[in-house]
């Protein structure tokens, strides 16, 4: 099934486009354009940070597996992106000044307005959501049922309680009270060249024996302008907002929803997939048992790509 020759069609096709005001990126493997040949489109939504290019390898691979025959799509979080030249992070700040583009519930009508312009309502789509995508898709599916959802996929999901997390509580004073502290660090590594920030991300991610190299690049391109600040800013609202668990959207659309929780998540423990495993027990809620790590794109995107082909596979057939 999987072809492992380097094909032109395992090359990506960037877009940088405004939605809702914010600058977004967009990844796309396969088809740029949707047309009616297109009856199932692949979307990632990313976690936070929500950088497109670290799911590079994770996309290819799926792309690659199902034959090239869906496009795969990622939509990076709105101001998650450093802009080319030619453009602002903001499109016209008079009109966005009274909205909060960059929080949480802005993300989330952020994913929902491009869908309405960029993809047929025709179209069946395979959302793959990553730890606080997974609650912008159930979010999603619950102010608008009428999206043609064929299964969603939630890799490490951060969908309830996260400041009660291991993580969550180190990350909340940050995030909530701190973060301004870091502003000027951040402000500082701007500053550097590209090549200086290359070298200090590697030598970061030093630690991961296995790492993928595609996700040096969209570091670098994090550590440009305020697309840090930005994430951050979100991560602060995730701990605030992200509280009880959505156990009527699940119910409602338990039959095209894919659970993967990890043995070791801190930032969501084992206890959350036992409760939700009791709540839902004819639900499809996996647990990991090859000890990828909450950022699996870090060095597992190719293997977490194989895992989710194998569980949908059967809902693709036509």
């Amino acid at each position: 099934m999987e072809n492992t020759v380097t094909d032109m069609r395992d090359k990506p096709h960037t877009d940088f486009i405004y939605c809702e005001g914010a600058i977004t990126e967009v990844l796309k493997f396969g088809s740029c354009q949707l047309h009616s040949g297109h009856k199932v489109l692949f979307l990632i939504i990313p976690g936070n940070p929500g950088v497109v290019g670290f799911y590079t390898t994770f996309m290819q691979t799926l792309h690659s597996i199902f034959g090239y025959r869906h496009p795969v799509w990622a939509v990076s979080h709105a101001g998650h992106c450093a802009p080319p030249d030619s453009m602002d992070m903001i499109e016209d700040a008079s009109s966005t000044s009274d909205r909060d583009v960059f929080g949480l519930d802005a993300q989330i009508e952020h994913k929902l307005c491009y869908l309405r312009k960029h993809v047929p309502r025709e179209t069946s789509l395979v959302l793959v959501g990553h730890s606080i995508g997974c609650y912008i898709i159930l979010e999603m599916m619950k102010r608008d049922p009428e999206l043609k959802v064929l299964k969603a996929v939630m890799l490490f999901p951060t969908i309830e309680r996260m400041a009660q997390t291991p993580q969550g509580k180190v990350m909340t004073p940050v995030l909530c009270y701190l973060r301004y502290v870091a502003y000027l660090p951040l402000f500082l590594l701007s500053l550097l060249p590209d090549g200086i920030k290359s070298f200090l991300i590697r030598l970061a991610f030093g630690g991961i024996r296995s790492l993928d190299l595609t996700v040096v690049q969209p570091t670098v391109g994090l550590l440009s302008g305020d697309c840090a600040a930005n994430a951050m800013y979100m991560g602060s609202q995730e701990m605030r907002k992200v509280l009880e668990r959505d156990n009527v959207t699940i119910r409602k659309n338990l039959d095209k929803l894919i659970f993967y929780y990890g043995a070791a998540d801190h930032w969501c423990p084992l206890q959350y997939y036992h409760d939700i495993k009791q709540d839902f027990p004819h639900g499809v809620i996996k647990l990991c048992e090859n000890g990828f790590r909450h950022a699996f794109v870090l060095d597992a995107g190719r293997e977490v790509a194989k895992m989710v082909a194998e569980w949908i596979h059967g809902d693709l057939r036509t």
